[in-house]
């Protein structure tokens, strides 16, 4: 097993060198990126030397208060820091599921390879441990190492159940990815901008522990459900644009320590991703994967 991991991250780590030649460095997404790093040191400033909350909304700027208990409710509602529950569905339920479907086109060598969803400038994926937490970091990012990935890493993705959802994430879908070694069940949410763009994408092994909440809620409902997207704040706009250096997403650090990783490693996507596939365990994608 350790000699088909050490394989495996041969392969992504030349995918790793061709994507930062590759990859155009004058896009949208990677000045924001190069931006970020200063960002980054200021959010970690902020983390040691706040105690403050969030802004939530406040009537005083044009905000409301929380629409419900817990960490998936509405926040900075009005602002450019909202979060992504303060927005509604403005495509048909069809729709969400197709984009979410054709995400997964993107990894699945028996699919259309110009099967790819309509993905925002910023789009962002997080995959929680046992994989490699910020995975992709902007519109070229998605696409250049979903091709690379394709024939380094190559897969199927045959068994598919997304389904759409009234609050975000719209589009959430439980699958299992075939490779060479045998299947990998993963569970992956898909929150949506008013455009209809795909603007975060996260995502857990399917199986027992390692889920959003616990296994009577498959669907991760419960208020309480542990995930990120609902805790970014810009993803709630109308853009669903994130700005890493905002008021709204510095606060944020101060007060949600994932928040603070997100921001850390936007900063500085590739090094961050490399450091993070060093440091995994030998084992952690069949341990990930139920091998």
């Amino acid at each position: 097993m350790e000699q088909r991991r050490n394989g495996r991250c041969a392969r992504w780590g030349a995918l790793v060198a061709l994507c930062l030649t590759a990859c155009s460095r004058d896009s949208a997404a990677d000045a924001d990126v190069e931006a970020a790093g200063a960002a980054s040191d200021a959010a970690e400033d902020t983390a040691e030397d706040t105690g403050s909350s969030t802004p939530d909304g406040d009537p005083d700027d044009g905000g409301v208060a929380d629409a419900a208990p817990g960490p998936n409710a509405c926040r900075n509602a009005g602002t450019g820091g909202a979060t992504a529950a303060c927005l509604t569905p403005t495509q048909t339920p069809e729709y969400y599921v197709e984009q979410a479907e054709k995400y997964f086109d993107t990894l699945d060598v028996d699919a259309p390879a110009d099967s790819i969803p309509n993905y925002s400038e910023l789009v962002a994926r997080w995959e929680w441990p046992p994989w490699l937490l910020l995975t992709g970091y902007g519109r070229d990012v998605m696409i250049s190492t979903a091709e690379g990935l394709r024939e380094v890493d190559p897969s199927t993705v045959p068994e598919r159940d997304c389904r759409f959802f009234e609050v975000q994430p719209f589009a959430r879908c439980r699958v299992v990815f075939e490779y060479e070694e045998g299947p990998c069940p993963i569970y992956e949410e898909f929150v949506f901008n008013d455009a209809g763009e795909m603007t975060f994408i996260e995502a857990w092994s399917d199986l027992p522990g390692m889920l959003p909440t616990g296994d009577d809620d498959p669907w991760a409902e419960a208020p309480d459900a542990g995930r990120l997207s609902t805790r970014v704040p810009g993803l709630g706009n109308a853009e669903g644009r994130i700005d890493l250096d905002s008021e709204w997403m510095l606060a944020a650090v101060g007060d949600d320590a994932d928040v603070a990783d997100f921001v850390e490693r936007a900063g500085d996507f590739w090094g961050t991703w490399f450091a993070e596939l060093e440091a995994a365990d030998d084992d952690f994608f069949a341990h990930g994967c139920g091998w």
